[in-house]
């Protein structure tokens, strides 16, 4: 305990004679002037129309990755042009040698392949945006750039535009079309940010327009360059998109029964920066089913939002607090705690910016009453204040309430939350400091709060964070994921909710290579965290040390040590033996890994861990093999094995996790994907397979297969399967 306290005031003394206030490198000479078309432009990938002719070219990008501070080698040009319903961006990409594509279908790896992309901030704020990628085989990425944005983009936002690409033998060329319908923004701003990047894997580089810190990601908003417009352009006019669908299929339990099922959604441009999303009855079988995890934790695990109509704008309502303690994680709607669905009616959401520095967002969520629960009406309103550079002050207030048939509003069953938070970040992203604020109200409970307070700084070498956040007995969040606050005695069969004091440190150093080695990083990784229960008796410590080596030719090796104390409250179970008694452990663990170079048509991963578990032994194996054939198909296999030895009376236990996936792309419109799951921790053995095929921009036919088998013994009905047909087609008017 002594150790983790003296780390944290360490660092915190330290940091405070490392504070000052950095600038970003002067972007004044990264100016682009867009002039509109003089004649009509045919989106093929060919630039032969005048207007490309007459258009400004930028080029001399700068290399990002894995150095920064370099002209790129291979050049890239690129144009700009408009008219009066679209935004056209050419880019020409030069000194192409072996072309990496993993796969055809949209919105998957963009950065793990060539390509291009457009980054575009069309208020000029620094803190909102819009990605556009394009790969060599013409296959399209999307997403939308925020401050609450996670660090990866998951390409989550789906809209429509168009793009062609020509394939050359020393160059490929990309011709884009964005509506202005897609693009939320304000009428008479007349300068936009604007940046370009491309990605050469050939190399293992990343290249962007203007000039960008290696510890930066390529799509950070702080270092666009200004695109200026000739003339600002107009408000767009009507945008209402309505996208039905109609399901039919066959679902096999007991006994076989056919269903059929309608719903809509529908899109309303209020603004062109304020959007309506509604949805009707939704259906959500076409989307990808849960990658299972072994849980060797006391506490449930956080799997990844994957329904569209709570992924987009998903940043915006779900950026509260850390992922450890969300207060707002969609899938506490319109799913179970087993992540069984819960039948949705309707939804409404409301989201976009008000002005340049005012962004909100309000949504409503109704779902239906099933057997084992009321129905429920969930409600979220939030806003994002953009201060200073790239400062955002922002709120949240939540509402979860039962309803009863025949008698309405449930006053006995609810949930609220409200919270602030004030996220400051330097001009150039390197010091960001946090705090935030929450309150909950629960029916029977009474109220709780939550409260935060930390800093981060990354640099080019250096980089720590400190986090410091806590929350009291009566703190609930019913729309919200904060694990560690569910204790269950496994001896009495009781679940506790119990708030807790968090403290995290962490200090890193990265050691850059000079050009020409084959080590493009090494990255080595100090972290402390401590947690303690509510009247400040010891939860658990870990003291981790993380060391990675980057390889230029993306290969990568992991190597990781962990020193562990828990204090269990509760008797605890991991096998079919007797739980753990309560008490004091500690315990000690290694780990190494390595990731060959994704690459090739046969990249895999292998990981072994070794250590003691509580008063036991835990030894782990992880091996994943992938198997590519470019740009058609990707074939991979992960095998994961964790053999638990705990002493007498306690138990052993092999968890072994088996899992296949199968992706072929018939053509950058048409994909089947199959996953195979075998899980002895849940005792299940799952398949699900998805034939799509995208025949118009956001109009899809699916066809879905599933089944399920249990070989618990306790489970009644083993086995089920389902076959089910899906239409959706976008009307716009």
């Amino acid at each position: 305990m002594m150790r983790s306290v003296l780390l944290f005031i360490v660092l915190f003394v330290h940091s405070s004679f490392l504070w000052g206030q950095s600038t970003t490198e002067t972007l004044v000479d990264y100016r682009f002037q867009i002039q509109r078309a003089v004649d009509p432009l045919v989106v093929d990938g060919k630039l032969d129309e005048q207007s490309w002719a007459e258009a400004e070219v930028v080029s001399d990008f700068w290399m990002q990755q894995p150095l920064d501070g370099i002209k790129a080698g291979p050049r890239t040009e690129v144009r700009m042009t408009y008219d009066a319903d679209h935004v056209y961006i050419a880019a020409t990409c030069y000194d192409v040698q072996n072309y990496v594509v993993q796969t055809l279908e949209r919105d998957k790896s963009f950065f793990e392949g060539d390509g291009f992309a457009v980054i575009i901030d069309p208020v000029n704020s620094r803190t909102n945006g819009f990605f556009f990628g394009i790969s060599p085989f013409n296959v399209q990425s999307e997403d939308l750039l925020g401050p609450n944005a996670p660090r990866e983009l998951t390409f989550s936002w789906d809209n429509r535009w168009f793009s062609a690409v020509t394939r050359l033998p020393d160059r490929y060329v990309v011709e884009l079309a964005i509506p202005f319908k897609t693009l939320r923004f304000k009428k008479d701003i007349a300068t936009w940010g604007i940046n370009f990047i491309r990605n050469n894997m050939a190399k293992n580089e990343y290249y962007s327009w203007t000039p960008m810190p290696v510890n930066f990601r390529l799509y950070d908003l702080g270092y666009t360059g200004a695109m200026r417009w000739d003339k600002a352009p107009d408000k767009t006019g009507t945008n209402i998109s309505l996208i039905p669908y109609v399901t039919s299929g066959a679902v096999q339990d007991t006994d076989t029964e056919m269903t059929t099922d309608l719903g809509m959604d529908a899109k309303v441009a209020i603004t062109s920066s304020l959007n309506l999303d509604l949805t009707l009855n939704p259906d959500f079988s076409q989307v990808d089913v849960d990658v299972q995890q072994t849980n060797l934790t006391r506490f449930n695990l956080r799997f990844p939002e994957q329904r569209d109509f709570f992924l987009e704008n998903n940043d915006l309502f779900t950026g509260f607090g850390p992922n450890s303690a969300k207060p707002i994680f969609t899938r506490r709607i319109g799913l179970d705690e087993d992540n069984q669905p819960i039948p949705i009616a309707y939804g409404a959401r409301l989201s976009g910016n008000l002005n340049p520095d005012f962004r909100i967002g309000l949504m409503n969520i109704r779902t239906r009453a099933t057997p084992s629960q009321a129905a429920q009406n969930y409600s979220v309103g939030v806003f994002n204040q953009s201060l200073w550079e790239r400062s955002v002050l922002r709120g949240y207030v939540t509402n979860r309430q039962a309803h009863t048939a025949g008698n309405g509003i449930d006053k006995t069953d609810f949930g609220r939350n409200a919270g602030m938070e004030l996220n400051y970040l330097n001009e150039s992203g390197t010091w960001n400091y946090f705090g935030a604020f929450h309150l909950s109200e629960k029916s029977q409970i009474g109220m709780g709060n939550y409260r935060q307070l930390g800093f981060e700084y990354g640099g080019r070498k250096w980089n720590f964070r400190l986090n410091y956040y806590g929350m009291e007995d009566d703190y609930y969040a019913d729309m919200g994921f904060i694990p560690q606050m569910r204790n269950y005695d496994a001896l009495n069969d009781t679940v506790y909710h119990l708030g807790m004091e968090h403290f995290h440190g962490r200090i890193g150093y990265i050691i850059r290579p000079e050009n020409g080695s084959r080590i493009v990083a090494h990255d080595i990784q100090l972290r402390n965290t401590i947690n303690y229960y509510t009247d400040w008796s010891f939860m658990d410590n870990e003291l981790r040390l993380d060391y990675q080596i980057r390889f230029r030719n993306t290969s990568r090796i992991d190597f990781q040590a962990q020193g562990l104390d828990t204090r269990l409250l509760f008797h605890t179970g991991f096998t079919e033996g007797e739980p753990l008694q309560p008490g004091l452990y500690r315990y000690p663990r290694v780990s190494l890994s390595y990731s060959s170079d994704a690459r090739t048509g046969l990249p895999f991963r292998g990981e072994i861990g070794s250590g003691r578990f509580y008063n036991g032994y835990l030894t782990s194996y992880l091996l994943e093999l992938n198997l590519r054939r470019q740009p058609w198909g990707l074939f991979s296999l992960s095998w994961e094995q964790n053999d638990l030895s705990l002493p007498e009376p306690h138990g052993t236990s092999t968890l072994t996790l088996i899992s296949t996936r199968s992706e072929i792309n018939f053509s950058t419109n048409m994909f089947w994907t199959s996953f195979l799951q075998y899980n002895t921790q849940q005792e299940n053995f799952n398949i699900n397979s998805r034939l799509q095929w995208r025949y118009l921009p956001m109009s899809d036919f699916f066809v879905v297969y599933t089944y399920n088998y249990s070989f618990s013994p306790f489970i009644e009905t083993r086995r089920n399967q389902a076959l089910l047909l899906k239409f959706t087609y976008m009307f716009t008017i």
